[in-house]
């Protein structure tokens, strides 16, 4: 490994949000903020024996910092423990505090890669609060959609059977949803976070369910945006297809930003999926090579 391991936590009140910092021997380009999705943690981006995008851009020289969403990972309190946690908390005040505390912390405009639900809490911060977006170089967004509109036998198991109706009925028996205990993946989640996924994956308008905030009418309007880019992989059916990923950079205002799919038949070594877009190791000498580059440019 080209770069050095830590953790640090960002103090919010009565929750703490753990980041594993992946501090480059030779820093030489502006800092990165990694923010995971849902059932999951920042762990999807990097490994304690070098593994992941996170640890690749820090052999790269970006200063690199992977989040844990609040109760999630090694954040505290955890889940578990009883932590209420909600979208509109994540979007409000989260994401702000770590944009402005790695902002503060390199004095620059800082690089945010997204996976997943990761990127739609992201750019609805982004849409709300004007004054972030100069604090924000580029975006780069894995498998990132708000609405599941594909249909197949896969989408009626995994949304509509799980995490529609099984997931809900399991917060009200354990309080959370206890998704890594039941390998549903490998995080839990809040309860009124997970309701709140819900309602936006469904056919809905793109409003805050917690104060009806219209996201987007204010993506009507933009002055100013990062440089942006959407990636899908062919293999990811349900969860980032690229139809929903596209329907959701439309409705985000982005439908101009950069867009690619991942797959053998577009020059990648891999189909990839959801998940090993991001876990492959093949993406190592596959795309990341190139999101390095692109990171670089922006």
């Amino acid at each position: 490994m080209k770069h050095s391991q830590s953790s640090s936590y960002l103090d919010l009140g009565h929750y703490k949000l753990h980041l594993r910092n992946l501090v480059p021997l030779k820093p030489s380009q502006a800092p990165v903020l990694m923010l995971h999705g849902a059932i999951e943690n920042g762990r999807i981006f990097y490994s304690h024996s070098g593994k992941g995008f996170g640890c690749f851009l820090a052999d790269q020289g970006f200063p690199t910092y992977c989040a844990d969403f609040a109760g999630r990972g090694l954040s505290q309190p955890r889940v578990k423990d009883g932590l209420a946690h909600s979208q509109n908390q994540l979007i409000c005040a989260d994401i702000p505090a770590l944009i402005n505390e790695l902002y503060e912390l390199h004095q620059q405009p800082l690089h945010i890669v997204c996976h997943s639900w990761g990127g739609v809490v992201l750019v609805a911060s982004l849409l709300r609060f004007a004054e972030l977006r100069s604090k924000v170089q580029s975006l780069v967004c894995f498998g990132t959609k708000r609405q599941i509109t594909v249909q197949s036998l896969q989408r009626k198991l995994q949304i509509d059977l799980v995490w529609n109706r099984l997931a809900p009925w399991l917060c009200r028996k354990f309080g959370h949803l206890p998704a890594k205990k039941l390998l549903l993946g490998a995080d839990d989640e809040p309860t009124q976070y997970l309701l709140d996924t819900i309602a936006w994956i469904k056919p809905s308008a793109f409003c805050d369910v917690s104060d009806g905030f219209n996201y987007e009418a204010a993506a009507s309007d933009l002055a100013h945006w990062p440089r942006s880019k959407f990636i899908a992989a062919v293999n990811d059916k349900v969860l980032g297809h690229a139809i929903d990923v596209q329907h959701f950079m439309r409705e985000a205002g982005l439908a101009a930003a950069e867009f690619s799919l991942l797959a053998k038949a577009n020059g990648n070594a891999e189909d990839y999926d959801h998940i090993s877009m991001l876990t492959h190791p093949a993406a190592t000498k596959d795309h990341f090579p190139e999101l390095a580059k692109w990171l670089q440019q922006a």
